[in-house]
């Protein structure tokens, strides 16, 4: 029966198999219940004319080892379908449904662990299965309240650090199944658990060249200690991401720069003040002597803190507040530095929390009087529920209210309450990041009034509160659009008309001047034959004319008109049409004029019903940095001091894919980062008018053929790159959201925010100096080698632009090896600049 059983997996279309199994079942049935002694040989053989009734049914499909033989094996299938049919016969009251419904069944589920096992898993996922293995292992060490023996029972085993270093791979979009470094896991693990593992043998120094700039240095961690410094942060994340405080977004799942913003823009009602904080502080030894106490009180392992310690004191932590902005994938941001960062301010968190039920419910006279409920008690119930605001009548007329949101070391508050609450919170939060938290405070930043239109900035984007325009206001918005367009396309129309009668009049003069100079023609009483006399001997026709016409136009005073065409129109040919033309078309230009430049109130006023318009209603809006944009693109080569595209001649060595890339690469980030943004259809205007004419330009110029062949020769390839704002953007934004839901705040951190880096080609690669790919993880041989230009490093807090802000400048100029995979990754923004190992050359 076996045997039979075998043709039921010899390459049968699973889908196509289905519909004939409900079909042939009761054929089946009918015989094994009329012949009761046909037993197990005669019910396989018509399981096999049950297959044979299925090859008839997909003669279509080509016959191979199909899915039986790839995924579950011939063999197990027919004992599987053997057992299930005999099953049926031995029990009589089994009927044609009942085998029928098996067999299906059987089939579903050997064709679902098919597309389990043919759909890959994403990069979350992968992650997400690696440091899970190693979170069991860290929460069977938790006894009496704390953790004991992380160093000796999980980060100093071989597993964890393979774990850890495939964890690696993963961030660097490395395959798991290509060859990796051959690290020695086992002798890593013996030096952790004795504590002999040398970190200062582990790192490297770059400082930066030339003899005028600043000596600027950065330690890095070589591979070995950088698995090691991973499998620590994998098991401080397993401790205290469970314990962080909701205010915090930095490093945390389902959270990151946009859950900041959105906090601020639908979670926080009627602010009346809003403000940053700015720390700058480089860690030293009493702040880290600080952090190592709070590990402590959690974590029982004099270990774990000894090679935290060993690693503060080689530099190779990199952990600093403010310099520059955290989770954009920056080189200069330790692998630890962003736990470590929030373990030390969650103390800050729960401060806040502190201070803020002290000002809410400090004033409980008015509690008494506005309310029969304790304020003490609506603070918590917010606490717990923050969506239901208007349950608790949370507004300006309610009292005081204080919000906080903080990534990372960017911190943002906002009060609702008079100016004075606001003023005395800023200065109890300064004097305790001073006093306790041992940090600096930039006393720069000043409280600011939520209705100023200047907005406060946050995490590279400007916040800003304007009144909602209401049903009426937006009526007379288009209205004033729609009037200032048609106006615009009368003034056009009158522009291209009076410049095609003023070249006809020079074509005219032209004319003229010939016909002067033919004595049958020439007019003896013109002026063009008396001022003739002053005609040099010699002199070309076209040369007089120009000598004639430079006169004239140092006779109008030319010199103050724009161009040529508002001359002859302003001199020729407006004197020449109507007056009654002229007055009607600047009259109506001007009441045009005033109409769109006229107050919104006053329009409102004509309305009828305007008199019944609701209150005022503030919304909060989150604003790209558009003119910030412009500045950077002008810096990176992509346009002119005037705005217009241009080539960017870095990279025109490039390969075409590569240079394409380049440009996809800003696109996509604009798109990931600024879709949410209430100006986003600025950014779409930057997009299809410079970044793809840019693009456009720069390869023009490496061929040197014009633009429109450019687009026919590489249309498929600039699909990448939308060209119009409507149906190709919305095309490409909903792409990128789909892939947005493959990011994670804690797992992939400084991925999906990492800035664009310009790179242009250093040298191939021959054989005689071989070399292979920096990013950690991957072996492939690469045939060029690239240099990293550092074109700027912000101030912080940085703007997000779409570019790298802040690169160290000691990795200005240095040369690295990148496959063309990962070079690709990185103008898209898969990797960062942290998943490269620079001291491959050294």
């Amino acid at each position: 029966m076996i045997e039979y059983g075998k043709n039921l997996c010899s390459g049968i279309s699973v889908e196509r198999f289905l519909h004939v199994v409900f079909y042939s079942t009761g054929k089946v049935l009918n015989e094994c219940d009329g012949d009761k002694g046909t037993g197990k040989v005669s019910l396989a053989k018509n399981l096999a004319n049950l297959v044979e009734e299925s090859r008839i049914y997909s003669t279509d499909i080509e016959v191979g080892d199909g899915y039986g033989d790839k995924e579950i094996g011939k063999m197990a299938l027919a004992k599987n379908l053997a057992s299930v049919a005999q099953e049926s016969y031995d029990d009589n009251e089994i009927g044609k449904t009942a085998l029928a419904k098996k067999l299906a069944s059987l089939i579903q589920e050997s064709y679902d662990v098919h597309e389990q096992k043919l759909k890959p898993k994403s990069h979350v996922e992968v992650k997400r299965s690696l440091e899970l293995r190693i979170k069991k292992k860290v929460k069977e060490q938790f006894k009496n309240g704390k953790f004991h023996d992380l160093m000796m029972k999980v980060i100093a085993d071989p597993n964890t650090l393979k774990d850890a270093y495939d964890c690696i791979r993963v961030t660097s979009n490395v395959n798991l199944a290509s060859d990796g470094d051959n690290l020695p896991f086992e002798s890593m693990a013996v030096e952790l658990a004795k504590g002999s593992f040398d970190v200062e043998a582990n790192t490297y120094l770059i400082s930066t060249r030339g003899a005028r700039v600043k000596k600027e240095e950065l330690i890095f961690p070589k591979l070995k200690l950088r698995v090691v410094q991973e499998a620590i942060r994998i098991v401080l994340e397993v401790v205290y991401r469970p314990h962080f405080s909701k205010i915090s977004h930095g490093l945390r799942s389902g959270r990151s720069h946009w859950s900041a913003l959105k906090y601020i823009r639908k979670e926080i009602p009627d602010p009346d003040w809003w403000f940053t904080l700015l720390i700058n502080k480089k860690v030293d030894d009493c702040i880290f002597s600080k952090l190592l106490s709070l590990i402590g009180d959690k974590i029982e392992d004099p270990g774990l803190c000894g090679i935290i310690r060993n690693m503060f004191d080689a530099r190779v932590l990199n952990m600093e507040f403010g310099a520059f902005p955290k989770g954009h994938g920056l080189p200069q941001e330790g692998v630890l530095s962003p736990i470590l960062m929030n373990i030390y301010l969650d103390l800050f968190d729960r401060e806040i929390y502190r201070m803020s039920m002290q000002y809410e419910t400090s004033d409980s006279c008015l509690a008494e009087e506005h309310g029969p409920h304790s304020k003490l008690r609506g603070w918590f119930r917010r606490q717990i529920n923050r969506n239901d605001v208007k349950q608790y009548n949370v507004g300006k007329n309610t009292g005081v209210r204080i919000h906080c949101c903080r990534f990372m070391d960017e911190i943002f508050f906002a009060v609702s309450g008079p100016k004075e609450i606001a003023l005395a919170f800023k200065s109890d939060i300064e004097n305790y990041l001073k006093n306790s938290l041992y940090l600096e405070v930039d006393n720069q930043a000043d409280i600011l009034a939520c209705s100023s239109p200047l907005g406060v900035k946050f995490l590279g984007t400007l916040i800003i509160r304007r009144l909602k325009e209401s049903a009426a206001v937006r009526a007379v918005h288009k209205l004033k659009d729609k009037v200032k367009l048609f106006a615009e396309q009368k003034e056009e129309s009158w522009d291209v008309g009076a410049a095609r009668i003023g070249k006809k009049w020079l074509a005219h003069g032209l004319k003229k001047v010939k016909e002067s100079e033919i004595k049958h023609l020439a007019d003896t009483n013109s002026l063009l034959h008396q001022i003739s006399c002053y005609r040099k001997p010699g002199m070309e026709t076209d040369h007089w004319y120009k000598v004639l016409l430079k006169i004239w136009m140092q006779d109008v005073n030319a010199k103050s008109a724009e161009n040529e065409e508002v001359i002859l129109a302003k001199n020729i040919v407006e004197p020449a049409l109507p007056q009654e033309l002229r007055d009607s078309y600047y009259e109506f230009q001007k009441r045009a004029k005033e109409y769109v430049s006229s107050e919104t109130a006053s329009t409102l006023a004509l309305l009828p019903g305007s008199s019944s318009s609701p209150d005022s209603v503030y919304v909060t809006e989150i604003i790209a940095p558009v003119n910030i944009i412009m500045k950077h693109l002008h810096r990176y080569g992509l346009i002119n001091t005037e705005g217009y595209p241009r080539t960017c001649h870095v990279l025109i060595l490039l390969d075409d894919n590569q240079i394409i890339d380049w440009f996809a690469g800003i696109v996509n980030r604009w798109l990931r980062w600024y879709s949410e943004c209430d100006n986003f259809s600025q950014v779409k205007h930057i997009i299809c008018d410079h970044v793809r004419m840019s693009c456009i330009r720069t390869l023009a110029a490496k061929y040197r053929i014009h633009e429109a062949e450019i687009e026919k020769k590489f249309d498929q390839e600039l699909s990448r790159i939308p060209s119009t704002e409507e149906i190709e953007l919305e095309e490409a934004n909903t792409e990128l959201i789909s892939q947005e839901s493959q990011f994670d705040g804690a797992l992939m951190y400084s991925i999906n925010y990492s800035g664009l880096c310009l790179l242009s080609l250093a040298r191939m690669v021959s054989e005689s100096r071989p070399c292979y790919c920096f990013v950690i993880g991957c072996s492939a041989s690469v045939s060029c080698v690239y240099t990293i230009n550092v074109m700027e490093r912000q101030k912080f807090p940085a703007w997000k632009t779409g570019f790298s802000s802040s690169i160290h400048p000691s990795l200005h100029r240095r040369r690295i090896g990148l496959c063309k995979q990962h070079l690709r990754d990185l103008f898209l923004g898969n990797i960062s600049l942290q998943s490269i190992d620079f001291g491959a050359w050294r």
